[in-house]
């Protein structure tokens, strides 16, 4: 057990980095508003995108490069897009969900505010980032998922008996703004597609560690990290279901308003015992999406900037790292009030731009930049091919409500 506890990793970053604003407050707000209306989204969007997930590790394991070198050799154009589209939305994305962070420390120790607990979360990303990179993000997340994992079981199991009416029935929203819930909800669950080329990058990382790790050690350190936040996901609409459906509170989309709301509506319901319980699983869910997308957003832009000048940077990632931090401050202190629409932004874009992830995903993974024993088999293609028309026709649903 040591030793495959030891040789996975990349998985659990994934995993870390996907459980957090798609869960805690998405989620959440799913169960809360729809009771498990929404289940059938959940289970939809996470194995729709299953195969492109999967695509990062499988690539780097099998070629020792990120997928960001397989796109530079599909063409230079491809990495214009990413670089632009990642910059446009990387301070965005840091700084929500630091902000929910801050919001659910503030919550649970009781002092301080989010702004103080903002530049403090950040400053502590920051040194274990600088002090420990790669090797000390692939330890803290193991710890990490697998307490959180324990956790929210505990307080779904718990929930059950004093749950209120709830509904099962399934629902597909109709109405504009129930739609745009949906399209965001779907956006980033279990995470945003781009986020398989930071999986792809860990992959490479950890193979530097441990070079004996194979494809297959690769693909089941993956596919543990799919299965926990997709069990997550359920978790956290179960939670939001049992404890606030029917309840007529309406969920604030600031960060320290929605951590009150939700550790104060927990507690009513199940007892002040609770505060702490869901207080640890939301700041622990929050802050290792917070550490992990502190350390992903400046691992691909290094590497992507490096591609397109075609020189190394020997200090790029924490080039890149300084930027995304002084970046993510200033939105805070200068743009906060507009942080619900750059989120909503944020992850409808996500939601919009996945097709184009998993269509050159689907065609590098599939060409001759990738070695054969590597490419997937035929039914893995053609069930690719279903999930990329699917996403197609959700994005043109959406794209006409919006006419």
């Amino acid at each position: 057990m040591r030793i495959s506890l030891k040789r996975l990793g990349p998985g659990f970053i994934f995993a870390g980095a996907a459980i957090g604003v798609s869960h805690l407050v998405q989620s959440t707000r799913a169960g809360a508003d729809f009771g498990f209306g929404l289940l059938w989204a959940l289970l939809l969007i996470n194995a729709v995108k299953y195969p492109f997930f999967e695509y990062g590790p499988r690539y780097a394991s099998a070629t020792g490069q990120s997928l960001l070198e397989g796109y530079r050799k599909m063409g230079k154009g491809v990495i214009y897009i990413y670089f632009v589209v990642t910059f446009a939305t990387m301070f965005t994305i840091q700084t929500a969900v630091t902000i929910v962070t801050a919001g659910i420390a503030t919550s649970l120790f009781g002092f301080g505010s989010p702004v103080i607990w903002t530049a403090v979360i950040t400053g502590i990303c920051l040194c274990i980032l600088v002090i420990g990179r790669y090797k000390i993000l692939d330890s803290l997340m193991k710890l990490i998922v697998i307490g959180l994992t324990i956790s929210t079981l505990i307080a779904v199991a718990l929930a059950v008996e004093p749950a209120g009416e709830t509904t099962f029935t399934q629902v597909f929203p109709t109405e504009a703004a129930a739609v745009a819930f949906l399209i965001a909800f779907m956006g980033w669950m279990p995470a945003p597609l781009d986020i398989s080329i930071w999986h792809s990058i860990w992959t490479v990382e950890k193979k530097k560690l441990q070079p004996e790790i194979d494809p297959k050690q690769s693909r089941f350190d993956f596919n543990v990290g799919y299965v926990t936040t997709t069990i997550l996901a359920i978790g956290f609409v179960a939670l939001g279901a049992l404890v606030m459906f029917g309840s007529n509170e309406t969920l604030s989309p600031k960060g320290g308003e929605f951590a009150n709301q939700l550790i104060s509506m927990y507690t009513s319901s199940l007892g002040d015992w609770a505060k702490i319980l869901i207080g640890i699983a939301a700041l622990t869910t929050m802050f290792s999406t917070t550490l992990t997308t502190l350390d992903g957003s400046p691992r691909v832009m290094h590497r992507t900037s490096e591609l397109i000048s075609e020189k190394t940077m020997k200090n790029g990632y924490l080039f890149w790292l300084a930027i995304l931090a002084a970046g993510t401050l200033v939105i805070f202190f200068y743009l906060l009030s507009e942080m619900r629409l750059l989120v909503q932004i944020a992850t409808i874009l996500s939601f919009l731009t996945a097709p184009f992830y998993a269509i050159i995903s689907y065609i590098l993974i599939t060409g001759r930049h990738t070695p054969q024993s590597a490419r997937p088999r035929t039914g893995l293609r053609i069930y690719s091919l279903i999930c990329i028309l699917i996403l197609l026709g959700f994005s043109g649903w959406y794209l006409t409500t919006l006419m």
